[in-house]
């Protein structure tokens, strides 16, 4: 989605500089067209020519530095976004009292484009009243602002101050780059993760489902414009900036969450492998070898896309080790879905906790689509663009 987008890359006189490293080659990586700017300061911590080895393009360090066709006001105006990554005290200010002395002061107050600020600091420098007062101005302006993270810091102190890691600014960078995405104003719930029927306060009924899927379908969707709400059993180490998370352990709780989460939405996509059977009582304490057998009575767990219906597209999963069509197919029709994605659990390479997939797509109309194994962040693209296809009917 960042493919040939214009995005200026703000370095300045950090330690942190050596971390804009990444970004830089992460964003080149995704298709972005990177300029880094650097300041003076950031030149003594950083060789320009790391960053031109990294994006293949000139490096830009003064107002004054001879580069045909390339000055501050064509950077200001080609760009679509102002990343400045890492942030100090000294740019933040320059910028909120509209000072323009260097080329990256220059810059930003004369780009039309978002403007991205990763601050990096000491946590007292971050902390310090001017600087929370001018973060607070930006905001009002309309800048975007990543929050820093908590650590050790390059003074051996500790506190809130160091540069947040790379997959939370690229998070952001994709967020607001996809704000006008074809899926802009839609608005989905996605579900993700095996749910866990309590036995006893330590044990529980699961599966094996990481939640991946939904996990890249709910960032997908994200970086397509979608407003996006995750219901989830799972942890993910990841970013999920831009989206509403909200975590639950059972069947019972993901079908309180998806009935309070639908009203308004346009679509419900429920790719958490939520269990058949719960216990009919959980033990109140923890179950003790006692014996050579236990019995647990099991009762059925809700069915949720029975449950939970409206005035949107509903999407359901069926992961299968037999006869995949033709169960996905009754799936498919006893609960009335409008796609269904079935995919063999079985296949090599595939499967519960695995990063790739390969799906039978199943319509509505009876149609299919057969998807051939793939990441399971490129399949949640793929399903996407199958919701776009029966949203325009």
């Amino acid at each position: 989605m960042l493919q040939g987008k214009n995005i200026i890359l703000g370095i300045t006189g950090s330690i942190a500089a050596y971390k804009g490293a990444d970004i830089a080659s992460k964003l080149t990586q995704e298709g972005a067209l990177v300029t880094v700017v650097m300041t003076d300061s950031a030149t003594r911590f950083v060789a320009p020519l790391t960053y031109e080895s990294i994006t293949g393009r000139p490096v830009i360090t003064s107002l004054w530095q001879e580069s045909p066709g390339i000055n501050h006001i064509t950077l200001a105006e080609q760009a679509d976004m102002v990343l400045i990554a890492p942030a100090t005290a000294s740019i933040i200010a320059k910028t909120a009292g509209g000072l323009a002395d260097d080329l990256l002061s220059c810059l930003v107050l004369a780009t039309k484009a978002p403007v991205v600020i990763a601050p990096a600091m000491h946590a007292a420098m971050y902390e310090n009243s001017f600087t929370q007062q001018n973060i607070s101005r930006l905001k009002k302006h309309g800048f975007y602002f990543i929050e820093p993270g908590e650590g050790r810091l390059a003074s051996g102190g500790y506190g809130k101050g160091r540069l947040t890691d790379t997959e939370t600014i690229l998070g952001t960078v994709k967020w607001l780059a996809g704000k006008d995405g074809d899926m802009s104003g839609t608005k989905m719930v996605i579900s993700a993760g095996g749910t866990r029927e309590p036995l006893d306060p330590v044990r529980y009924i699961g599966n094996y489902s990481s939640g991946k899927t939904g996990y890249h379908l709910a960032r997908a969707a994200r970086n397509r414009g979608a407003s996006v709400k995750l219901i989830t059993t799972a942890d993910f180490p990841d970013e999920c900036v831009g989206i509403e998370v909200e975590k639950v352990k059972t069947a019972e709780e993901l079908l309180r969450s998806i009935k309070d989460s639908v009203a308004g939405s346009d679509c419900l996509i429920m790719a958490a492998a939520v269990a058949d059977f719960k216990p009919e009582t959980a033990r109140p304490a923890k179950i003790k070898k006692t014996s050579t057998s236990l019995e647990i009575k099991l009762v059925p767990a809700p069915d949720i896309l029975s449950e939970v219906k409206g005035e949107f597209l509903r999407i359901g999963f069926a992961a299968e080790t037999e006869n995949l069509e033709d169960n996905a197919r009754v799936k498919l029709a006893s609960k009335e879905l409008d796609m269904i994605v079935a995919n063999d659990i079985t296949g090599e390479g595939a499967g519960f906790g695995s990063d790739y997939n390969r799906a039978l797509l199943i319509y509505r109309n009876g149609s299919t689509e057969e998807l051939p194994l793939m990441p399971k962040s490129q399949m949640a693209e793929k399903i996407l663009d199958a919701i776009n296809k029966l949203r325009a009917g």
